[in-house]
């Protein structure tokens, strides 16, 4: 017999969630903030891992269909002119059961419009403009009280999807000192940048500057997403700071940026966006899952977070397919514990390489790591990496 479940948040994970679990029988409820329920954001990568929850959910052609395929990650020193990040993805990687494996980037609305055909077609029921604020549990069940008051439930399981705005999740992150403004462009016509790469330019660590080609997303023309790294002590005053000036100092950093940049002629064309890190240790309580930035959150710099929120919802799926109750939410943390550890980990490490104040770390990355990830063996742990394959990403899954 199929459960009740209560989902707080329409994001990627939640929707993921909600289209697994209505597939499986159960009766499932979206909750949103939102009066309609709408992506937040610009572009991202979906990695192999990723694709794959994306084709078990039923949305993998719709996301293929206005994406890009990346097959690579290229980075060069602005000033020395150096490569310190070239990552190509393992065409041959068994993993992939020999169909080759890749990037898929794509606009958050790409995505979102993916997975709510899928969620809806498996008959989730949504219920917009109702905010989560607490998930009382009663009973050995769960209430969902909403902003305002009303109540709703019960629930035999809640499933906290709600990002880093949760107000269920005890995870307090720990904020990040640098962060980035992003937004969304056409792509140039008259642009040397290949359209199958994400392609990076650094000064030392405090400035980095992207371009990431997303396909086209609902109702626009081929297009990309552009970033730029700021410390967050910083990003309000670009706010404040004219245009001209910031696209001086960009397009002198990497000229090529220049094209990129003319479509944009107010700041609210760029979105903020400050980070942070931290990892629930027990991802689950009676009767609660928590799942996405709501359970772990890091610096977007290894390009995981939608994916460990895809990732997370097929687990917890599947952890109902073996177990019941609390025993499945602890199989859902059992099989997630290490893979979201290691990725925490190597997100720690790696970030302060491209995003922070030091000058002796963007050293270390230009004359030691660069140099050894051209090393072939490096080269295909680091393609594993950031495939989401270096180790299983769901444990005990076959």
């Amino acid at each position: 017999m199929g459960l009740k479940i209560g989902i707080a948040g329409a994001g990627i994970g939640g929707l993921a969630a909600a289209a697994l679990l209505a597939q499986a029988g159960h009766a499932v409820h979206i909750y949103d903030q939102f009066a309609a329920p709408r992506p937040v954001g610009s572009g991202l990568v979906i990695q192999p891992v990723g694709l794959a929850v994306l084709q078990h959910v039923g949305a993998g052609d719709a996301a293929r269909s206005h994406g890009a395929i990346i097959e690579r990650m290229l980075g060069i020193e602005a000033i020395t002119g150096a490569r310190v990040l070239d990552v190509r993805y393992r065409r041959n990687d068994h993993r992939s059961g020999g169909r080759g494996v890749a990037g898929l980037a794509i606009h958050r609305a790409s995505l979102f419009d993916a997975l709510w055909q899928a969620a809806m077609t498996a008959g989730v029921t949504v219920i917009p403009a109702s905010a989560v604020v607490a998930a009382p549990l009663e009973k050995g069940k769960r209430l969902l009280i909403l902003q305002g008051g009303t109540t709703a439930g019960p629930f035999d399981l809640v499933i906290d999807a709600s990002g880093a705005a949760s107000r269920l999740s005890p995870l307090k992150g720990r904020p990040l000192p640098y962060g980035a403004i992003w937004g969304t462009v056409p792509w140039p016509q008259d642009t040397p940048l290949p359209t199958d790469q994400l392609t990076q330019r650094y000064r030392r660590a405090d400035r980095m500057a992207g371009v990431l080609p997303i396909g086209t997303p609902p109702g626009q023309p081929p297009s990309a997403a552009v970033f730029w790294s700021l410390a967050t002590r910083d990003i309000d005053r670009w706010q404040t700071t004219p245009l001209d000036a910031w696209k001086a100092e960009a397009t002198t950093l990497w000229p090529d940026f220049a094209a990129f940049l003319a479509p944009i002629t107010r700041h609210d064309q760029m979105t903020p966006a400050r980070y942070s890190h931290g990892t629930l240790r027990t991802p689950f309580a009676p009767a609660l899952a928590f799942i996405g930035d709501a359970a772990h959150r890091a610096s977007p710099q290894l390009g995981q977070g939608a994916n460990m929120a895809l990732l997370d919802a097929f687990a917890l799926s599947w952890a109902l397919t073996r177990e019941t109750g609390d025993a499945a939410l602890a199989l859902y943390a059992q099989s997630r514990r290490w893979h979201v550890r290691l990725y925490q980990m190597m997100s720690a490490a790696f970030t302060p390489q491209y995003q922070s104040d030091s000058h002796l770390l963007p050293y270390f990355r230009d004359h030691v790591a660069a140099p050894l990830s051209a090393l072939r063996p490096v080269q295909a742990i680091l393609s594993r990496l950031v495939s989401g394959t270096l180790i299983p990403p769901v444990a005990g899954h076959p």
